[in-house]
């Protein structure tokens, strides 16, 4: 198949690996960043989150037709979307046979303001949209989505392979407990709980300093935003990993809800229905409810680090047969594609 795939081309980043994970099935990809339309400028990126890249769409627009230049396409794989105007998804089905949504954020929340604006007048227009969530689903078809597909989020089968021990990187990353993610709100607290109640803890992330709790945080910040080889070893040498949900995204599981399993790690995250339905608890992962609970449960963890082991292992094993891996479920949604094409009202969810 002929791909052509608008997206984040950040060589971390989980678009860039699903692109290249469509590469590894076998097909054809030209991947295309739309934010190359546009000039650096922090200012500019600002008002371009705040109107929805409503004053952007035609430079977008322009940029991403030009640079096919009437090249033909059996699909175009919109990752995220937040830039891609009707005009465009329009004018792109000239070219290409058919066109995806696929969206890990909650367009549909309130969460980021107007930043949606752009995509959500053009979701009726695209053959399929893939989404995480089940609000997603149901605010979707309200806004005239007809064919929609809901997966879980997912790692990706190269990027987070558990690596080979070795001494030296244990040595560098080891850490009994971890939480690898950016600073907000919600999350500053809890973490600041678990210190003063006495986890171990080691943070890497950004904006940690913005914390009203930085004078606690301040000692477990072992570095900024960790990425390709150095967030799998923050994880992969972590007896315990940390998986906090987004409250303002309406997250009831993450990517770290798969990526942490699959590198090796033991996922140890908030009790919410999706978690619990992905794995067992005490088992494949371990969940809770609070800080408290979490204190709790980590310091069990600790001091039993064999049982730490068998269910960071039984986690791997779960991920894996979840089908939670980025080859495995970027198949199903272009099988999904096919059968949309002929059967526009049928509803797929890869969720347990």
């Amino acid at each position: 198949m002929n791909i052509l795939f608008v997206g984040d081309d950040h060589p971390h980043g989980s678009a860039r690996h699903r692109a290249q994970a469509l590469e590894r099935l076998g097909h054809r990809v030209r991947h295309l960043n739309p934010q190359r339309a546009l000039r650096p400028s922090r200012l500019l990126g600002k008002l371009n989150y705040l109107t929805g890249y409503a004053l952007a769409a035609g430079r977008i627009r322009n940029f991403l037709l030009n640079a096919i230049h009437g090249e033909r396409f059996d699909l175009a794989w919109v990752d995220g979307g937040a830039e891609v105007s009707l005009d465009l998804v329009t004018a792109l089905k000239q070219q290409c046979r058919q066109v995806l949504s696929y969206n890990l954020d909650d367009p549909t929340g309130r969460r980021d303001g107007n930043l949606w604006r752009t995509l959500l007048r053009a979701l009726p227009a695209y053959d399929l949209c893939v989404v995480v969530r089940d609000e997603s689903t149901t605010e979707y078809r309200a806004l005239g989505v007809r064919n929609l597909l809901q997966v879980y989020r997912g790692y990706d089968e190269v990027a987070h392979a558990p690596e080979p021990f070795s001494a030296a990187d244990e040595a560098a990353w080891r850490a009994p407990v971890v939480f690898v993610g950016t600073w907000m709100p919600e999350r500053g607290g809890f973490l600041a709980q678990l210190l003063r109640s006495g986890v171990p803890l080691a943070i890497y992330g950004n904006r940690w300093e913005k914390a009203p709790e930085w004078r606690v945080l301040q000692r477990a910040l072992r570095g900024h935003a960790v990425l390709g080889a150095g967030y799998v070893k923050a994880i992969r040498y972590a007896q315990v990993s940390l998986g906090l949900v987004s409250q303002g995204n309406r997250d009831l599981h993450t990517q770290r809800s798969a990526e942490i399993p699959a590198i090796g790690g033991l996922l140890c995250a908030e009790r919410t229905r999706e978690h619990v339905q992905m794995y067992s608890d005490g088992v494949e992962a371990v969940f809770w409810d609070d800080a408290d609970e979490c204190v709790a449960k980590c310091q069990e963890l600790l001091v039993n680090p064999a049982r730490a082991r068998a269910i960071a292992l039984a986690g791997q094993r779960r991920a894996c047969e979840l089908g939670l891996g980025n080859e495995v479920t970027l198949a199903r949604i272009l099988e999904q594609l096919e059968i949309g094409a002929s059967e526009a009202n049928r509803k797929a969810v890869l969720c347990d």
